[in-house]
């Protein structure tokens, strides 16, 4: 398990299969399961969890139909709930699930990188500042995906 960047692996085995965690899979980590989705490979294997489960957020459906992309029929699950449960990388986005994340692979040999994403729920106003919160959340979240991993020449091929 290593604290580095997805771009400071060390190992040359193909990036096939990433986790992002929040803490309640409402928001960040379904955000960056849909644009990481769009952004790597098919053959990238990528999911979402929280440490919660919360509740589907429709902030999150309108900034990702704004530049195409939506969840589809994702609704917030726990880590409790994921079907699989080995991952070559867990990108934490939020401390809570850092936390969690290092807790649950002390004992594997599986990366864990911690991307500080802020909580657009924190921001307060108008219908359309809670959505530039959103967006800004969208923007840093695929600037991250873009720059570290789908850069990664060792992602699996599609």
């Amino acid at each position: 398990m290593a604290a580095a960047g997805a771009e400071d692996r060390t190992d040359e085995k193909p990036l096939r299969s990433v986790l992002f965690m929040c803490g309640m899979n409402s928001i960040r980590s379904p955000m960056a399961e849909a644009l990481a989705k769009a952004m790597l490979p098919a053959g990238v294997y990528i999911a979402s969890a929280g440490v919660r489960r919360g509740e589907r957020d429709p902030f999150v459906d309108a900034v990702l139909g704004e530049i195409g992309l939506d969840v589809g029929r994702h609704q917030p699950h726990s880590l409790e709930e994921l079907e699989d449960d080995y991952f070559d990388l867990i990108i934490t986005l939020a401390p809570e699930a850092h936390h969690a994340a290092l807790e649950l692979t002390r004992s594997m040999a599986v990366d864990v990188v911690y991307w500080p994403t802020p909580d657009p729920t924190a921001t307060t106003g108008s219908r359309e500042q809670r959505l530039g919160a959103y967006r800004d959340v969208r923007d840093h979240l695929e600037g991250l995906i873009l720059g570290r991993l789908a850069k990664d020449r060792r992602a699996a091929p599609g």
